[in-house]
């Protein structure tokens, strides 16, 4: 693996080159979408319509990503991006809030073409509430200009990953801890809400340093303003982290660390927190107890309230 102290562009190519082909995608057609329910700021369960838009990969190549697999190499037309949007509620049930998740930035026009942020708002209109995804850095004009047209509360999460000192530079984030600050800032000074995606264990780390970063991350998150944390256990899958892997550099999380790290976010009552429940099965390997774990995972989710943990015998 290339030194950190070498060019980014370095670990651009060393992590391309650990790349297996993308899929093939539509881009008429998001990738994916679905609903799902979700505990809102105010308390109330909703249903949230939650759409994986098909667009052009992102240029943040972060070491353990994987989103790229279902991207196109070069930018939709416009009016591709609202497409999919109609064409996706259509299939869909009513719900009262929609996450529009484009695998990168919402607010990179290489990905979304400014002149579809009409269409798009119009497309969400009869929502509450507007989830999009973006880095840090691509907080500015084109993110407000979107809130001006969006009718319900506008949230944007970004990836904090983990606010690890040497870990955070080596997963070629491209980001500071004073850049998700100034971002969050900008953002909650214009009531946009703002939730934070946060790494289990990420790379480089042993399972007991990946719990106590992982609420540190937590704690920063919410001291600068964030409203909603989702824990994310690190996987594999995409080239680079089998790679890490085999070097003893990488490992997936355990169930037990983010039960303990959800039970400690939730226990500050600083905000929402959620465990982010995406093929947690692969992290579990005890039978009919895990089952009743990740239940225990999925209550918590809506309640935001602790349970005992589930005994294995």
């Amino acid at each position: 693996m290339p030194s950190t102290r070498e060019p980014p562009d370095s670990l651009d190519a060393w992590i391309l080159s650990q790349r297996s082909s993308k899929n093939p995608v539509d881009p008429a057609r998001p990738y994916a979408f679905w609903v799902e329910k979700e505990r809102a700021i105010d308390g109330q369960i909703e249903d949230v319509a939650t759409i994986f838009l098909t667009n052009k990969e992102c240029p943040f190549r972060c070491l353990m990503c994987d989103l790229w697999k279902n991207t196109t190499d070069q930018p939709v037309v416009p009016g591709a991006i609202p497409g999919q949007i109609r064409w996706a509620l259509n299939q869909l049930p009513p719900a009262q809030g929609v996450k529009l998740y484009n695998s990168g930035n919402f607010f990179d026009p290489q990905a979304i073409p400014e002149v579809d942020y009409a269409l798009i708002a119009d497309s969400v209109s009869m929502f509450q509430r507007v989830i999009v995804e973006s880095h840090p850095r691509m907080i500015g004009r084109r993110c407000l200009a979107f809130q001006e047209l969006v009718t319900g509360q506008l949230e944007v999460a970004m990836g904090l990953e983990t606010v690890h000192p040497e870990v955070l530079p080596k997963l070629n984030k491209r980001m500071t801890l004073a850049d998700f600050e100034r971002a969050t800032g900008t953002l909650r000074r214009n009531q946009v809400q703002v939730r934070a995606f946060i790494l289990l264990r990420p790379p480089y780390l042993t399972e007991q340093e990946g719990i106590f970063w992982a609420k540190r991350s937590v704690d920063f998150a919410f001291d600068v303003g964030v409203d909603c944390c989702i824990l994310i256990p690190t996987r594999g899958g995409n080239g680079v982290m089998e790679t890490l892997a085999e070097q003893g550099l990488f490992e997936p999380p355990t169930l037990d660390s983010m039960e303990e790290v959800l039970d400690y976010g939730i226990a500050l009552g600083h905000g929402r927190v959620f465990a982010d429940l995406w093929d947690v099965e692969k992290l579990s390997h005890n039978g009919r107890a895990n089952i009743a774990c990740i239940e225990r995972l999925r209550r918590m989710n809506l309640t935001q309230s602790l349970e005992p943990r589930v005994e294995i015998g």
